[in-house]
C-alpha cells in the first residue's frame, strides 16, 4: 500500500496550526483586563465623560482591572453603557493587550425644551435629559409644550438643521398654539410667524428671500413682525 506523504504532511500541519491556535486563544483568555479606556465618536461636546462611564460600570460589576477576559461578557457591558441617557450607542472590545475599550456616539441635542420640565429633543425626535457637563447650543423652544406640538417642532428642527443660513439665525421656537409656530431670530428683534408646518421648505424659501433683500435696502429694523402663514407670501407689519 502506497502513501501519499504530501497529504500525510498537510495534515499534520493543520493540526500543528489548530493546536497553536487553540493554545493562543486559551493563553489569551487566560489573561487578565490590564485596564480600561472610553473614547466618543463624532462630537467632541461631552455630555458624558470618561469618568461617568467608568463609575458606570464599576456600580455595575465593580473594579474590571485584573478580571480574567474570559469573564468579561462584551455585549452586557455594552448594553450598560447604552442604558445611559445620554447615549446613542456603544462598541466594547478587548485589545490583544488586555485593554477593554469602549467606543460610545453620544446622542445629539437640536433643541432645548423651556417648559415645566426641561430637556433637550435629538436628532431622532426622542427627550434627552440635560447634562451638567455641557451646554448645547441649540435653538430653545418655549410655549404650550405637547406632545402634537413638540412632534411639528421637530419637523421645524431638521428643516433648520439642513439649511446653514437658518442654523446660524434661528434661536427659538415659540409654540404659541398647535400649528401656530414663531421663530426668534439671533441678530433681529422682529418675530416671524411660521404658522403650521404645511410647506415649510416654500415658506423658508420665501423668508430667505426676503431677508436678502431687506439686508440689502438696510430695512430689516423697521419690522415687527414677519408672517410665512399666507401661501407664497411674506406679510411684514411695520414697528
Amino acid at each position: 500500500m502506497r502513501f501519499n506523504w504530501n497529504y500525510i504532511k498537510l495534515a499534520a500541519l493543520v493540526l500543528v496550526i489548530m493546536g497553536l491556535y487553540a493554545f493562543s486563544n486559551a493563553r489569551n483568555s487566560a489573561k487578565n483586563v490590564t485596564g480600561m479606556k472610553v473614547s466618543f465618536v463624532g462630537d467632541q461636546n461631552l455630555y458624558l465623560t470618561e469618568g461617568a462611564v467608568n463609575k458606570l460600570l464599576i456600580q455595575k460589576y465593580g473594579s474590571l482591572q485584573n478580571v480574567p477576559k474570559e469573564n468579561i461578557v462584551l455585549n452586557t457591558v455594552e448594553k450598560a453603557i447604552e442604558a445611559n441617557e445620554m447615549v446613542k450607542s456603544a462598541q466594547v472590545y478587548l485589545t490583544i493587550d488586555g485593554e477593554l475599550n469602549s467606543k460610545i456616539v453620544q446622542r445629539k441635542p437640536i433643541g432645548r425644551i423651556e417648559g415645566d420640565t426641561k430637556f433637550y429633543l435629538d436628532e431622532d425626535g426622542k427627550r434627552m435629559p440635560l447634562s451638567s457637563n455641557h451646554s448645547a447650543r441649540v435653538p430653545i423652544i418655549t410655549g404650550n409644550i405637547s406632545g402634537k406640538s413638540l412632534e411639528d417642532v421637530y419637523v421645524i428642527l431638521e428643516h433648520i438643521n439642513a439649511d446653514d443660513f437658518f442654523r446660524k439665525t434661528v434661536v427659538g421656537i415659540h409654540i404659541k398654539r398647535e400649528n401656530e409656530y414663531q421663530l426668534r431670530l439671533r441678530l433681529n428683534d422682529f418675530v416671524v410667524n411660521l404658522g403650521g408646518i404645511d410647506g415649510l421648505e416654500g415658506k423658508f424659501s420665501n423668508f430667505k428671500a426676503f431677508y436678502a433683500k431687506a439686508t440689502k435696502d438696510q430695512t430689516l429694523e423697521d419690522y415687527a413682525e414677519v408672517s410665512l402663514e399666507f401661501n407664497n407670501q411674506v406679510v411684514c407689519t411695520k414697528i
